[in-house]
This record gives structure tokens, sequence and C-alpha cells, in this order.
């Protein structure tokens, strides 16, 4: 064991206890996430008159949203990668210095997309595939155009956390998060509906409501990073912009960058190929699968570090033990989801809009895709374990195939065989089986090369 791993939980503590501390508050925290869009997007469907209009709109909206979370999560997961190796490895000032250099990435990133949200917004949403209806095309330029030129307030607070949870801390990261749920649920309400002496604003409410939420968790992040003393240092004296740590960043953030990219190009394409009502009730079963998803995507977030550490540190035995953990635990995380998809869809979706077009569409629908949850449980642990591991390419690999090479062609060739939505939805689970194949040709091929030079 090396004198770094000897001083750092994630080089020695029990895996399993080790992986439920690091992970429980980013589950904890992205459930909250998960919960506030739930409900930001349930206000928005039960405003009089125009709630199928607004839902519809914000469905529309999810890819450029999309887009602007995978380049803020991916930067921030590469560096949050770097950072985890070089600690591992004992080498402080490089993880100083990666850290420094994820949080001026996130206002760069920032910059490319106020651009964005000032003159991509509108032609995004005239597409005529999409069949926009006036009033969803209002509620949609308003909610995008806030959104995307304030979205630096996310970039640089996710950059914070994702630096910090490298270090092992996942308390602060967590509470970042929870201060701006909160903040979002509470003005929520407000802005949507016009209570009290706030102004009804209605969809672009929603948005005031995300931004004003990520901008208190932007502040808190700030505060911990520069006042409180942390395992890693963030400081710009004498700081100057070193291309070979961009580069290590970016050999791991920007796959995953695509990787989170391909969701939005995924939501394009089905948006495409649906009706009004299916785009509707695609949107809904995004948000919620978000209850289910991203309890995972936390629990990757305790995983990444343990992974990258133990992996920089040589420790073959505990970066297995971590994987085969954390798979354990995603496929019950994804089994209870499936419980629920297939036994209340008629429920879940009515807590959105009560249309019985809506409800009529998506029961089924719901029960269709619910299917993906059990195999993406396994791929979503191996992509995480390929980004802690630097395998950035693998990762990215395995993306493209489940959301673009294998889902839409798939829901393209069904919907022409059979010329109805009602089975476009078994693209989704389809792709991750054969995501899952390929997961498995990748680590072994792993096992029988880079992972031969660790130490038993």
């Amino acid at each position: 064991m090396s004198e770094a791993a000897s001083k750092n939980k994630m080089g020695y503590a029990k895996m399993f206890p080790l992986i439920i501390k690091m992970s429980l508050p980013a589950m904890f925290s992205m459930t909250v996430m998960a919960l506030y869009n739930v409900v930001d997007s349930i206000f928005v469907g039960n405003i009089p008159v125009h709630g199928k209009l607004g839902l519809n709109a914000v469905s529309l909206a999810m890819p450029l949203q999309l887009l602007v979370i995978a380049f803020g999560v991916g930067t921030a997961t590469g560096a949050n990668s770097l950072i985890a190796r070089r600690l591992g490895a004992g080498n402080q000032k490089e993880a100083n210095s990666a850290a420094t250099h994820s949080l001026i990435l996130a206002v760069f990133t920032w910059i490319v997309f106020i651009f964005i949200g000032l003159f991509a917004v509108k032609p995004f949403l005239s597409i005529p595939m999409f069949n926009c209806h006036d009033k969803a095309f209002e509620y949609g330029t308003q909610y995008l155009t806030i959104v995307l030129t304030l979205s630096g307030f996310m970039m640089v607070q996710t950059s914070i956390e994702k630096s910090l949870q490298a270090t092992g801390d996942m308390i602060f990261p967590m509470l970042f998060q929870l201060s701006g749920a909160v903040t979002n649920l509470i003005f929520d309400p407000l802005f949507i509906y016009g209570i009290g002496p706030f102004p009804k604003l209605e969809v672009m409410g929603a948005a005031i409501a995300t931004v004003l939420g990520q901008f208190v968790g932007m502040v808190f992040g700030l505060v911990v990073l520069f006042a409180k003393k942390n395992k890693i240092k963030v400081t710009f004296k004498g700081f100057r912009l070193n291309f070979n740590t961009i580069k290590n960043i970016y050999s791991v953030g920007l796959p995953s960058i695509v990787m989170q990219s391909v969701s939005s190009f995924m939501i394009f394409g089905m948006n495409t190929m649906l009706t009004s009502v299916g785009q509707t009730v695609f949107g809904i079963y995004f948000k919620l699968q978000s209850f289910v998803f991203m309890p995972c995507f936390g629990l990757n977030q305790g995983l990444l570090p343990i992974m990258g550490f133990n992996y920089g540190a040589k420790n073959k035995k505990r970066l297995y033990s971590a994987i085969n953990s954390g798979i354990i635990i995603a496929l019950t995380i994804m089994t209870i989801g499936v419980i629920l998809f297939m036994t209340i869809p008629d429920k879940l979706i009515g807590m959105f809009n009560s249309d019985p077009e809506i409800i009529r569409v998506g029961a089924p629908a719901f029960r269709i895709i619910c299917l993906c949850f059990i195999p993406a449980a396994i791929g979503i642990v191996f992509i995480s374990m390929f980004q802690a591991t630097g395998k950035g390419f693998r990762a990215l690999i395995l993306s493209f195939t489940r959301q673009l090479i294998f889902i839409l062609p798939i829901a393209f060739i069904i919907s022409q065989i059979i010329g109805s939505q009602d089975w476009i939805w078994l693209a989704f689970p389809l792709a991750e089986v054969g995501s899952l194949v390929l997961a498995f040709i990748l680590f072994i091929n792993l096992t029988k090369t880079d992972f031969k030079k660790l130490d038993e």
C-alpha cells in the first residue's frame, strides 16, 4: 500500500460502508434535484388553460438544457477524475492545479452559452418537425433564454462540487445542491402563479426560480471553497493556464461531455418522430426517470473518486471490490424503479397533467421503457469505472451506442414498420441490452491489458 493510500480512507476503509458513506450524500442531493425538476414540471403542467402547452414547451427545451448540463458536469467530471488520481499518487500540487483549471474552464464555458441563449433559441424552436404551437414557442423561448444565459451559476457550482468530491468530501457538495433545490422549490409557485407580491410569469417564472436556486448553490460553494480549509486549494496568485492539465481534464471530460450531450441529441431525434402528445409523454418520463437514475448517478459520484484513487494507487483488489459493490447497489435502486413504473404509471403521469390522451399514451409507454432500468444499472457503473481510470474514450463509446447508434435507428425502424408510436419505446430496453454486451467486451479487454499492470 502506498503512503498516500495508507493516509486516505479511500485506500483502506471497508468497501461497502465506504461507498455508502461516500455516495449517500450525493444520492440524497441528486434525488432532491430530481424532485425540484419534477415539481417544476408539475407546476408548469397545472398552469390554468395552457398547462399542456407549457409541458410541451419544457419538453422541447430539454435538448438545449441538457447540453448546458453536459458541458458543465462533463468538464467538472474530468477534473474530478484527474484530482482523485493525482491525490492517489500523492501529487498535491497537480491536484490543486486541476481544481483551479476546472473553475476557470467553467467560466469560459458559460460565455459560450450566453451567446447560444441569445441567438440560437428561436431558430431551434422553429424547427418544422417540432410542430411547435405559438404559445409553446413563446413559453420555450422565455424558458431557454433565461436558463442558457445564466447557466454559469450551475457550471461554477458543479465545478466546486466535483473538485471537493474528488477529495472524499461528499457533505458540502450535497449541501450546495440542497440549498439550490430548496430555493427553487420555494420560488417556483411564487413566480409561476403570481402568489402575493410576486408577478405571475408562468413558464418564465419556472426558469427564474431555477437560476435563482443555482445562484444560491454557487455562492454557498464559493464560500466553502475559499473560506474553509479543504484537501485541495484553489488559488489564482501566479496562476497560468497549463495546457497539459487542460488536456488531462478533457481526456476524461470531453468524452463525458459527449456522453451527456448524446442525451440531448437523442431527445431531439425522438421529438422529431413523436406527436405533440408523445413529446409531452416523453418529457414527463424523462423528468420522472431522474428519480431512478439520479440516485445511481449519485452512487457514481461516490464510486468515481474511490475507483480513481485506488487505480492511481495501483490497488487492483480494491478497484474490483468498488465495481462489484457499485453494481449491487445500482441494481437494487433500479429494481425499485421498475416496480413503480410497472404498477402505477397512470398515477405518476396524472401528477403532471390529467389529460386523458396523455395518460392513454403514457401508461403503456412507461411500462415498456422501464425495462431498460436493469441493464442500465450495470452499464452506468461500467461507464463510471472507465471515467475513473482515465479510459474516457471507452465510456464515450458506450454512451454513443446507447443513445445514438442503437436507440434512434431502432426507434426509426419500429416507427416505419409498425406506423405507430405505441411500440417505439421498445428502442430503450433494446439499446441498453446491446450497450451492456459492449460494456462487458470493453471491460474484459481492459482486464487483459491495462489492469494487468496493477498490483494485487
